[in-house]
């Protein structure tokens, strides 16, 4: 009987020794432009390398992702390719106070399959893409609603371009679709990002639209109202850390603030 009793209060104590259980590991969900894939998933393992926090990243054209958002998405960050998706959300009260800042920046570049026989197109005004791409068609996102699509448009407005290329538009659901064209060689000739371009090898930049020919390249990033992590304020303050910059600017982005350490 002494020795059930000594062995319960054993457990008894040991029990009370223990530690709580641990806390479910806290994770957040950043909804981000396609274009960001390569370098904000290699921002993310160094922030939850970090952290301990793990981060989910869902990827699409920034139009798809602002409508899922403003449809009741649950998400905790988003990351716009432009400035209008980031406004449309910012106009429904669904982006958290004081939270947005204008992170980096792009370049639009024209792009031919690697072995395409161009070598350098001088994109000006007066510039004839559709002369260039022959029979082919031009691959480029929708220019009616995705970001990288809208800036094409702008910018082959802008050049006069616009009216002729038109009609051999191939357009995308996002830009990265947009770059499997041209990788697999279905069209001769796309428009995206130079970010894009540089981790795709089986294409080549041909050409780069002038800056002033579109709209600035913007990529506003913001907490969201109903976002759940508690990690979300660190989150922002890595991606604008010299470490997030370093990231980002190693896959060519431009970093447009000054970083915060």
């Amino acid at each position: 009987m002494l020795t059930r009793l000594i062995a319960a209060f054993s457990l008894i104590l040991a029990l009370a020794a223990a530690p709580p259980p641990a806390a479910a590991q806290d994770t957040l969900t950043v909804f981000a432009a396609a274009s960001l894939r390569n370098a904000l998933d290699e921002a993310d393992k160094a922030f939850t390398k970090a952290s301990g926090v793990k981060v989910t990243a869902s990827y699409a054209a920034s139009s798809a992702l602002a409508k899922q958002i403003a449809q009741g998405a649950p998400a905790d960050v988003f990351v716009s390719a432009d400035i209008k998706w980031m406004d449309y959300l910012q106009q429904q009260k669904l982006v958290r106070d004081g939270t947005r800042v204008n992170l980096l920046g792009n370049a639009l570049v024209l792009i031919a399959p690697k072995d395409s026989k161009l070598t350098h197109v001088n994109i000006a005004k007066g510039f004839d893409i559709a002369k260039l791409a022959g029979k082919g068609r031009i691959a480029v996102a929708d220019t009616k609603a995705v970001p990288a699509g809208l800036y094409a448009n702008a910018a082959l407005q802008s050049l006069g371009a616009w009216q002729a290329a038109e009609p051999k538009l191939a357009q995308a659901e996002n830009v990265r679709a947009t770059l499997a064209y041209v990788a697999r060689g279905e069209t001769p000739l796309g428009i995206v990002y130079s970010t894009d371009a540089k981790i795709e090898p089986k294409v080549k930049i041909v050409g780069v639209f002038p800056e002033n020919s579109h709209p600035a390249i913007t990529y506003p990033v913001a907490a969201l109202k109903d976002a759940k992590s508690k990690a979300v304020t660190q989150y922002l303050r890595f991606l604008r850390s010299p470490e997030g910059k370093a990231v980002f600017e190693r896959y060519g982005f431009t970093f447009l603030i000054k970083p915060v350490s």
